[in-house]
């Protein structure tokens, strides 16, 4: 079959920047940060206590937006077996919906899907308090030969409902009755790009005419925290300059823990103009790529050279013609130095004159669920034909010589963008779009 063409018609997002499209955007005018002072874990307790918490979202019904009778009757019933990703994921997918104009009951449910990215998901540690005490003996200790006969029957039967990667996916299936392509992708922060770039390719070979396709993700939980302080390169320490993310900027401290999830509704440009929706722009080329050393090493910069080229050959695109570069723009050292090194392979001559903007700088990593929301940022701002400058960025680092700018810069409505996003063990995907 021959491909077609992939639009997007609606957007939706929880952030540190609000829930809504236009808080979001008014961030970026005013050069606001949602990073703060973390509220939802003991701060004190943190090497750092900085954090970009989405605070508006509470879980509650009125988080999803104006849902019909039906689905908030689903969606509230079905709230207790959801971990905050997945409410959160969920929560984007059904504004995406609305900001689209795709009612329930309007498209064939057999030709609509949905895929979705995301992190593994953990477990809060209260779900096994109840189970942990039943197996302490008389000595104070726990002994695991009772756990079957005592801890067990106390943990909640349905608990791992809420902790899997690929509930996302399946409630917003089964919410807005879409039967057709469904799938669940964990690649850390390039899930993102994976997601979008497996919903284009769905859409473009004729498997489905719409898709919902969006991530979660959060670096703010009770025990991910806990990995991530020993994990990633976080910025440590509790004066002012350890709460900005300044990706590729020389002071840099590291990476700013953060939460969040994003959606975008994909259709086919016959389906979305059947229909009389308004198109937003439209993806037209994907990858998703590694790049690994002679010892079998994860070579970031040689995954992020293959995911632009290929990414470029899939757009029919050349570096020059790229209106900005949405980077990955983690804000720790050796990140910004591999991504850096990786830009500038691929952008040649034309490192000095496409934008590049680092939306982390806002709103912090919110792993897998960074990716689309950064998408989202690109959107905004092509709509208003203004590109947000990279926040803080005041000092070049040498080792990071790419077209950063601190301040907006105008950019045209209808140019094309590439959003870009790597995992520590070198996945690198790409996301090309074109504004209208």
């Amino acid at each position: 079959m021959q491909s077609r063409r992939v639009v997007i018609t609606g957007m939706g997002q929880i952030s540190p920047l609000g829930m809504d499209l236009e808080s979001f955007t008014n961030a970026f005018d005013s050069g606001t940060s949602g990073i703060r002072k973390i509220e939802s874990l003991p701060g004190e307790a943190l090497p750092s206590p900085y954090a970009g918490e989405a605070r508006e979202f509470t879980g509650n019904i009125a988080d999803f937006g104006d849902v019909d009778k039906n689905a908030m009757r689903s969606i509230r019933k079905n709230l207790k077996v959801m971990c905050r990703e997945i409410q959160m994921g969920v929560a984007a997918a059904q504004r995406a919906l609305q900001h689209g104009g795709l009612a329930s009951g309007s498209f064939d449910p057999e030709r609509c899907g949905v895929i979705y990215g995301s992190d593994y998901m953990m477990t809060l540690p209260e779900e096994f308090d109840k189970a942990t005490a039943a197996c302490i003996n008389d000595a104070g200790e726990f002994d695991f030969e009772v756990w079957a006969e005592k801890g067990l029957p106390e943990v909640n039967p349905l608990w791992l409902l809420k902790y899997l990667p690929n509930m996302p996916a399946s409630h917003i299936a089964i919410f807005n009755d879409m039967r057709g392509p469904n799938n669940s992708i964990t690649l850390r922060e390039a899930s993102a790009g994976a997601a979008l770039g497996e919903a284009m390719m769905t859409i473009a070979r004729g498997h489905a005419d719409v898709i919902v396709a969006g991530s979660t993700g959060t670096r703010v939980h009770e025990t991910r925290t806990c990995h991530s302080y020993l994990q990633d390169p976080i910025a440590k320490g509790t004066d002012e300059s350890c709460g900005k993310c300044l990706p590729f900027d020389l002071n840099r401290k590291g990476m700013i823990i953060g939460e969040g999830a994003g959606a975008l509704l994909l259709e086919s440009l016959e389906h979305a103009e059947a229909r009389g929706a308004k198109i937003l722009g439209e993806v037209i080329g994907q990858s998703i790529c590694t790049g690994w050393n002679a010892d079998r090493s994860p070579n970031r910069p040689a995954a992020i050279v293959n995911a632009m080229n290929m990414v470029c050959r899939d757009a029919g695109i050349g570096a020059s013609d790229i209106g900005h570069i949405n980077a990955h723009g983690l804000g720790s050292q050796q990140s910004d130095w591999d991504e850096a090194e990786g830009l500038r392979e691929f952008l040649g001559d034309s490192v000095k004159t496409v934008p590049v903007v680092a939306m982390k700088s806002y709103f912090g990593n919110l792993g897998a669920g960074s990716g689309v929301i950064e998408v989202i940022g690109s959107l905004l701002a092509m709509q208003k034909k203004q590109l947000p400058g990279t926040l803080g960025y005041s000092t070049p680092d040498p080792k990071c010589e790419l077209n950063i700018q601190a301040d907006s810069q105008e950019i045209a409505a209808d140019g094309v963008f590439v959003s870009l996003n790597f995992s520590p063990q070198g996945q690198a995907s790409a996301i090309a779009i074109r504004g209208v």
